[in-house]
């Protein structure tokens, strides 16, 4: 009978370590981040049936990265788990960090465990509290390990590049479109360091807002109010360019509306003797007189609208 290979503590906990490494860095990362008026969740997710981020209880959240089904059966576990203290005791015992423990006791057991394989799972638990002082944020890693994260947070695929972004940028105060606009700006770096472009259809956005009068504090952040946020938190440089267009079709048109709102070619009186302005800086309109008001011969065919080229040609070739 053969002699079964010896395999060191130490060495089988760092290939079950490596394994779950593997699993949870194919999947799209998920951020975290405090603002002024909670904390936002925002997540790399097309589906919208399939979520990584939920609610656990009145101002508790949970977001994870990994195999869905491994981190679903999770939040389930979480989510009694809360009812039935909040049922038993009161509704303020139930505590981001108490949920915290109860994870990190599953997925260390899972994890030492030689019977089964470990989770492939990185899980963040937060909790808004009545200030920004009071919050609470928890990242668990697949060895049930607890730590204690402030200000912003990354897990996932890219999360050490995400996170040196985060930190570099974050701070207190910030409003939700910043928080989002920063969140969005570090989850769309791959990386080789490009850039993609990532649009409310490809994000799964939600809140802790401590400001609701509800007593769940969690909200989704969907549709037309996910797009305005971004919209209106776009870079400044995004902006710029269409200002210039704006102003080179109005330099194009000629510039030169007169009062009556009827815009003429720089050249447009030239047949008829007038100025590129159509009037003079003494109030008289664009009709082709001069300064002193008389009209000049001809005149009925100075004003540029009444010209078959000013106005884009005869009524006979309409659209």
């Amino acid at each position: 009978m053969s002699t079964p290979f010896y395999v060191s503590p130490q060495q089988a906990m760092a290939d079950r370590a490596e394994y779950a490494r593997k699993g949870i860095a194919r999947g799209r990362s998920v951020v975290v981040l405090q603002y002024t008026d909670g904390v936002v969740f925002v997540a790399e997710n097309p589906s919208r049936a399939l979520h990584k981020v939920s609610e656990i209880y009145d101002r508790i959240a949970f977001a994870a990265v990994g195999k869905y089904n491994e981190f679903e059966n999770l939040r389930i576990g979480g989510v009694r788990y809360a009812d039935l203290r909040g049922y038993t005791y009161d509704r303020e015992d139930v505590t981001a960090r108490g949920l915290a423990n109860v994870y990190a006791q599953t997925l260390g057991t899972i994890f030492s465990s030689a019977a089964e394989k470990p989770y492939e799972v990185e899980l963040i638990v937060a909790e808004v509290g009545n200030a920004a002082e009071d919050d609470q944020i928890y990242r668990l890693p697949h060895d049930g390990s607890i730590v204690d994260e402030h200000g912003s947070v990354a897990v996932g695929g890219n999360a050490d590049q995400i996170s040196n972004y985060l930190d570099q940028r974050h701070r207190d105060g910030m409003t939700l479109g910043e928080a989002l606009r920063l969140a969005v700006d570090s989850l769309s770096r791959d990386n080789n360091g490009g850039e993609r472009t990532l649009t409310a259809e490809h994000l799964e956005v939600a809140t802790l807002d401590r400001t609701r009068p509800q007593q769940r504090k969690f909200k989704r952040i969907l549709g037309r109010q996910l797009s305005r946020l971004l919209e209106e938190n776009a870079p400044a440089g995004g902006a710029k360019p269409v200002a210039d267009a704006g102003a080179e079709e109005a330099s194009d048109a000629g510039g030169s509306a007169g009062p009556s709102g009827k815009g003429t070619k720089d050249n447009g009186a030239k047949d008829n003797g007038t100025k590129g302005n159509g009037a003079k800086d003494n109030g008289t309109k664009g009709n082709g007189a001069k300064g002193n008001g008389a009209a000049r011969k001809g005149g009925s065919g100075a004003s540029g609208a009444d010209s078959p080229e000013e106005s884009g040609g005869s009524s006979d070739t309409k659209d």
